[in-house]
C-alpha cells in the first residue's frame, strides 16, 4: 500500500502545495481532472460569447444604416415641401389672419390660385399689353434690368410657348476637351462666309452652374450631336450632372 502511495505521488503532479494528496487519491485524481479542464471550458465559452456579440453587433449596424438610407430622402423630400408650402402659404395667411380665419393650408391654395389667373390674364392681348407696359419701366432702371433681362430667359427657356423658346434644342458637344462631353442647348443658327464657302455655325449654350450661369460656343453642326431629348428634359438631365458633381 505505501509502494502504491508513493507510486501516485510520482506520477500526479501538484500545482497547488494546500491540496491534500490523500484526498487526491481518495477521489482517484478526479479534482485534479475538473481543475485542468475548468479553465479551458470557460475560456472556450467566452470567445464564443464574444463572438456572437461581434456578429449582433454587425447586423444591427448594417441594419440600423439601411434604415438610415431608406429615411434620409424621405425626410429631406418631406422637410423641403413642407418649407415650400409653408414659404407659399405665408404670401395670402396674414390677410386671411387679419379677417380672423387661420386654417393652414388656404394660403397655399390661394397662391396657387393667383398664379393661374394671372397666367391666364397674360396671355391675354390686354396681359400682354400690361406685360409689355411694365417691362419698359424695368428696361430703365439700371441694375434691374440686367437681373429681369436674365429672369426672363430663363422662365423664356422653360416656357410653354414653343415660339418664343431661348432654347431650341437640347445638343451634346465634345467639350472641353476631346473624349468628353458636355450638355448644351441651341439658342439660334448662324451662316459663316468665308473665301471657301458658306458654313452652318450653332450658338450653343453650356451651363456651367445647373441652368443659371454658363458659355456661349459657335461650333458647326457637323460636330454637334443631337440626343431624342426635348428641351425640358434636358434641363432636367443637366441639372443631375452639375448636383452629381458637387
Amino acid at each position: 500500500m505505501a509502494a502504491r502511495d508513493r507510486d501516485l505521488e510520482r506520477l500526479i503532479p501538484i500545482q497547488n502545495p494546500d491540496i491534500n494528496i490523500n484526498n487526491i487519491i481518495t477521489n482517484g485524481g478526479s479534482n485534479s481532472s475538473s481543475e485542468s479542464v475548468s479553465p479551458i471550458i470557460s475560456s472556450h465559452h467566452s470567445s464564443s460569447e464574444e463572438a456572437m456579440s461581434k456578429v449582433i453587433r454587425s447586423w444591427a449596424s448594417k441594419k440600423f444604416m439601411s434604415g438610415c438610407v431608406i429615411l434620409l430622402p424621405m425626410a429631406i423630400t418631406f422637410c423641403i415641401t413642407w418649407w415650400f408650402i409653408s414659404f407659399v402659404d405665408g404670401f395670402f395667411s396674414p390677410i386671411y389672419a387679419h379677417f380672423g380665419v387661420n386654417i393652414f393650408g388656404l394660403g397655399f391654395v390661394t397662391s396657387i390660385s393667383f398664379i393661374f389667373l394671372i397666367g391666364v390674364f397674360m396671355s391675354s392681348w390686354l396681359g400682354a399689353s400690361v406685360l409689355g407696359l411694365g417691362e419698359w419701366f424695368i428696361k430703365k432702371m439700371p441694375f434691374v434690368s440686367y437681373i429681369y433681362s436674365a429672369s426672363k430667359q430663363i422662365s423664356a427657356a422653360i416656357s410653354p410657348d414653343q415660339s418664343s423658346n431661348a432654347f431650341k434644342e437640347v445638343a451634346i458637344i465634345r467639350h472641353p476637351r476631346h473624349g468628353e462631353y458636355a450638355f448644351g442647348f441651341i439658342t439660334s443658327i448662324v451662316i459663316l462666309r468665308g473665301s471657301m464657302g458658306a458654313e452652318e455655325l450653332c450658338c450653343v449654350y453650356v451651363p456651367t452652374n445647373h441652368l443659371y450661369l454658363g458659355d456661349i460656343f459657335l461650333i458647326s453642326s457637323k460636330d454637334i450631336l443631337r440626343p431624342n431629348l426635348s428641351v425640358r428634359e434636358g434641363i432636367g438631365e443637366s441639372s443631375v450632372v452639375h448636383t452629381n458633381i458637387q
